[in-house]
């Protein structure tokens, strides 16, 4: 071996993609049996779709049709949680080149991706499967890789090309969530700039979160993921052509059909303490299917780790007290990790 070359480690616990893929396999493990059915209750009204944000409008200098564009993406945050962004600027090229990358790790073998297998939580690189294998009783019919782009960025040296691309692309979707935030500041009554400055995003954690759905012989007694919301402010994904995704809105789940080249955001726990509940992250989930393999790429975006996130002062008054406590970014990421994966385990530890 070369001097100064890692040396491969054995992966620490099967990858789905080589469950997957053997040829033995005909119904899945008990340990990935979920004991209901994920694809019941599936709302198909379509008059009651998620909602679309023109970016150009978002950003453009008349003022009116900015105006316009602010009030439609505060009605997406407050009824929906989800909404999708056209004219984004972010090239189609560069969004398939990512998940073209991403697909190319999990293409690595099992030793070379066992380097990062296995990390805590706050690793600037690692992969598994499942959530927590140390605490989740079912397991979840999915690989993950998770990299850090910043305040410090961090890549892989394979497959070749990843680090350039991932840089690429993080910077571009960077630029679009500063001006989303912009835009969800002022739906709020607030200044512009107030959550750029108070989340401290100069310095805010972006990561790169790559999730790997392979076929699965018995789809319907698997889940990709369960109903969860995410952490953070926005999450920001794009996706190949295979659906799965489902949004939970007014109790009923619906399927996200994603329009082409369109980026899909959604709001984090931590955008939710922020408005002391004025918007609110929603439960989503991932169902699998028997035939393709689903492969989404998203981009998480927080405050800068040493932020502490409470209601923004200037939405607290007599006929709303705050609905959240304090705490730093850092300490309710670790805090998740020590618990079993459940649907809002990140706001019920600072909710009052």
């Amino acid at each position: 071996m070369a001097p100064g070359t890692p040396e491969l480690q054995p992966p620490k616990f099967p990858s789905v993609k080589s469950l997957s893929e053997s040829s033995a396999l005909t119904s899945i493990p008990s340990s990935y049996t979920f004991t209901t059915d994920p694809n019941q209750h599936i709302a198909s009204d379509p008059q009651d779709s998620i909602p679309v944000i023109d970016f150009s409008l978002l950003t453009s200098g008349n003022p009116d049709q900015r105006s316009k564009a602010i009030q439609d993406l505060h009605r997406a945050c407050e009824k929906w949680g989800f909404f999708m962004v056209i004219n984004h600027g972010v090239a189609e090229s560069l969004m398939k080149g990512m998940i073209e990358a991403c697909r190319g790790f999990f293409d690595l073998t099992e030793e070379e991706k066992g380097e990062f297998e296995g990390k805590p939580v706050l690793a600037p690189i690692r992969c598994g499967t499942s959530s927590n294998t140390s605490l989740d009783k079912i397991l979840f019919w999915r690989d993950f890789l998770k990299v850090f782009l910043h305040p410090q960025f961090h890549s892989l040296n394979k497959p070749p090309g990843f680090s350039e691309v991932s840089l690429e692309y993080s910077q571009r979707i960077k630029k679009v969530v500063e001006e989303l935030l912009k835009g969800i500041s002022k739906s709020l009554g607030l200044e512009e700039w107030y959550i750029d400055k108070a989340m401290n995003m100069s310095s805010g954690l972006q990561v790169l979160v790559a999730n790997l759905y392979p076929p699965c012989p018995q789809p319907e007694h698997a889940m990709g993921l369960p109903p969860h919301s995410d952490y953070g402010l926005l999450t920001v994904l794009t996706q190949n052509e295979v659906g799965g995704l489902q949004v939970q809105h007014q109790g009923k789940w619906f399927n996200v059909n994603l329009i082409p080249n369109s980026l899909l955001v959604n709001i984090g726990d931590h955008l939710e303490v922020l408005s002391n509940g004025k918007y609110k992250s929603v439960l989503h989930r991932v169902v699998v299917n028997r035939k393709a393999t689903r492969l989404s790429v998203l981009i998480t975006n927080g405050p800068s780790l040493d932020t502490v996130v409470a209601p923004a002062p200037e939405l607290i008054d007599e006929s709303h007290p705050p609905a959240y406590f304090g705490m730093k970014f850092q300490e309710t990421l670790t805090l998740s990790q020590t618990n079993k994966h459940h649907e809002k385990s990140i706001l019920d530890q600072v909710r009052i």
